[in-house]
């Protein structure tokens, strides 16, 4: 699987916060009409209703191999504050170099893999020295149901996917195989399987994984957009459409408790951190298992960012 920040996880929790996703511009690099980045402050204000900090989860499902395990190649930290109407989301790289809970070092996607949610928490909150509440984790076919669900989504896309190479493995008896893929530019409306092949290629854009990352925020605001007028009373059918393919620590009441709390969030109060240069750069790290491109955090500069947005 490609892994992308989209990747389900940020689908089921743009039912209930918006715009979960980074994207983030990176010094001296040119300048795309998708890729934003805001710094507004939010508004302090007294309120006795905590913040809270959700761990966001997205990796395939399909198990190519009674062996393998799904690595989470997709993981956000989000921090909500209610009393503030705000929400501050940091994307943690999949690639990152860290110590991991289960031991070693590895990439922090290896986490989930090697022991689970609760893996993939304790190696992000003994790295970045925060703490988690909750977590939630979506499969791929968790987002083309909820897309469906939701009537599909509507928006404008400035650059056509164009993919030769886009992984075959969802409805195909040959799960490494691959197909082409197209979604041409201009208004669109997609359903849940476009939707996703539109935020999950990553061969045909120039920005890499950075205008995947734009296509998967654009996503999330058209989903968003469908998701808005969604009562206590949908979420029962929300999580059966989603059976097998959500996971989550939250119960079905506190989910009914963050529906008026989506809907306060301001877009404005909406901070988006994601760790390029110079909080990380790539390095060819050589291990067992041969090389592996990694990225190196500069925790000297991760740190105390992490202190002061994710208290």
């Amino acid at each position: 699987m490609a892994g992308f920040v989209l990747s389900g996880a940020m689908g089921a929790l743009a039912y209930f916060y918006p715009v979960l996703t980074a994207a983030a511009t990176q010094t001296g690099q040119k300048p795309d009409p998708l890729i934003v980045s805001s710094s507004t402050p939010a508004p302090i204000i007294a309120s006795s209703t905590a913040p809270f900090t959700v761990l966001l989860l997205g990796s395939d499902d399909d198990q190519k191999c009674s062996s393998c395990a799904p690595l989470t190649q997709s993981m956000i930290l989000v921090r909500v504050d209610p009393a503030a109407h705000a929400v501050t989301m940091l994307s943690v790289p999949r690639d990152l170099w860290v110590p991991l809970s289960t031991g070693g070092y590895g990439k922090m996607d290896w986490a989930y893999s090697r022991g689970g949610a609760s893996a993939a928490i304790a190696t992000v909150e003994r790295n970045f020295h925060v703490h988690v509440d909750d977590y939630i984790w979506v499969g791929l076919l968790g987002l083309i149901r909820m897309i469906d669900a939701a009537g599909g989504v509507d928006l404008v896309t400035t650059r056509p996917v164009l993919d030769d190479y886009y992984p075959n493995d969802i409805f195909s008896n040959n799960p490494f195989g691959y197909q082409r893929v197209a979604v041409m530019p201009g208004a669109q409306h997609l359903d849940g399987v476009h939707a996703l092949q539109y935020v999950r290629s990553r061969y045909s854009d120039y920005y890499g994984d950075l205008g995947r990352s734009a296509r998967q925020q654009q996503v999330l605001l058209a989903l968003r957009a469908k998701a808005r007028y969604l009562g206590p009373a949908d979420l029962p059918v929300l999580i059966q459409t989603l059976s097998g393919e959500m996971k989550t620590s939250m119960s079905l009441e506190r989910l009914r408790e963050l529906l008026p709390v989506a809907n306060s969030i301001k877009t404005e109060n909406i901070r988006q951190i994601v760790l390029v240069s110079p909080y990380t750069y790539g390095r060819d790290i050589q291990t067992s298992a041969g090389m592996q491109s990694a990225l190196i955090p500069n925790w000297n500069l991760i740190l105390p960012m992490a202190h002061q947005y994710f208290p």
